[in-house]
């Protein structure tokens, strides 16, 4: 499409028309053969692509300038994709490989902080390559916890957080133990060499805008792909593709095992962990169909090293039912009203990364 005919598409109103006919279609994502059809299950499908067209578009047209980086939230309390963290706080950039960047904040005091660079897109290239990732305790902090963390594919002294010609996103992830009582980390991203004109580019404007619904579908698509993957060791936690999880835009201090849970209503799922290696902390989430977390704002629907009871041997027994089994099970996460969805649990910064057993039972058994 050449610019004359981009431009003025845009001024007779046919981008935005297309724009509207495209997303409607995103919605064949929630209707796919295999998708469950309880009246529940679709509504959150449909939410769920409401929160990824925000998603999308804060991605691509607000904060899609790699030359003006900004921090904002793919995923939070109320848009979720791909069994987001309940207890992480993740904040984006858009970045590339052409420029250089230099980050500087304050450390706080959250229990695991990680920066990742990324290359790819689930709109794009359908993941989220790892390009470099650096830790908090591998960087050089001040008495008074501030730092400076220089972002480039130019190796740098000090603190260096590498990326690739390809490199396009810039992930952080706080994740925090006991999230009300402790201090998160602040920081903010600038390019170092930031253009003159940061006028919307009318020309650019129809790509972009098309791009926040390739990132619609891609992201739908992609997790349901996954879901009907997991579904293949129903109710069982074995370990994840590691690869596959880093290549989506998972963490390399994670150990992630992950899968599909469904219970009926006179049924219980018990996790158990009989060993708890040397961690920063593990936990265990469960998310509805659509890999989104359930309500972790009003619901437990979580645990992790800090919250749980343990028993006498340091073991842990967790128990997911469709409503309280009483104070003998003190780790009980509700469906809440969910017959089935994804789960999954966490090893960051561990040791090892033992196996996590599971089994149905009835709840009268509990």
């Amino acid at each position: 499409m050449g610019r004359e005919d981009s431009l003025q598409r845009i001024v007779d109103g046919r981008t935005w028309s297309d724009f509207c006919d495209r997303l409607k279609q995103t919605g064949e994502a929630v209707l796919r053969e295999g998708t469950p059809s309880d009246p529940l299950t679709r509504a959150e499908g449909w939410r769920y692509l409401t929160r990824l067209v925000r998603a999308g578009l804060d991605s691509v047209l607000e904060f899609g300038d790699p030359r003006l980086p900004g921090f904002y939230q793919l995923s939070n309390e109320v848009i979720k994709i791909g069994n987001d963290n309940p207890d992480n706080i993740y904040h984006n950039s858009t970045i590339s490989g052409r420029y250089e960047y230099r980050i500087t904040g304050s450390r706080g005091g959250v229990p695991f902080l990680s920066f990742g660079t990324k290359a790819g897109g689930y709109g794009s290239t359908g993941e989220m390559v790892p390009t470099g990732q650096v830790e908090a305790d591998q960087l050089e902090i001040a008495a008074d916890g501030s730092f400076e963390l220089r972002v480039s594919c130019r190796e740098q002294s000090g603190n260096w957080l590498p990326m690739q010609p390809e490199t396009s996103m810039l992930i952080v992830r706080q994740t925090f133990l006991d999230r009300p009582n402790e201090d998160p980390a602040h920081y903010r991203i600038e390019c170092l060499d930031p253009p003159e004109d940061t006028q919307l580019d009318p020309e650019s404007f129809e790509e972009r805008l098309f791009a926040s619904l390739d990132f619609v579908e891609g992201t739908a698509n992609l997790f349901v792909d996954w879901m009907q993957d997991y579904e293949k060791h129903l109710n069982q936690l074995p370990s994840d593709d590691q690869a596959r999880c880093q290549a989506a835009g998972g963490d390399r201090t994670i150990h992630y095992l992950q899968s599909y849970w469904r219970l009926a209503d006179d049924q219980a799922l018990i996790v158990e962990a009989p060993k708890i290696p040397a961690c920063t902390t593990w936990n265990l989430q469960l998310s509805d169909y659509w890999m989104q977390s359930l309500d972790y704002r009003h619901h437990r629907i979580h645990i992790n090293k800090r919250s749980a009871h343990y028993e006498e041997d340091g073991s842990v027994r967790i128990v997911i039912a469709h409503r309280d089994p009483g104070p003998a099970w003190p780790n009980w996460l509700t469906t809440q009203g969910h017959r089935e969805g994804g789960m999954l649990f966490r090893w960051v910064q561990a040791d090892e990364h033992p196996a996590v057993e599971t089994r149905v039972v009835g709840f009268a058994e509990l």
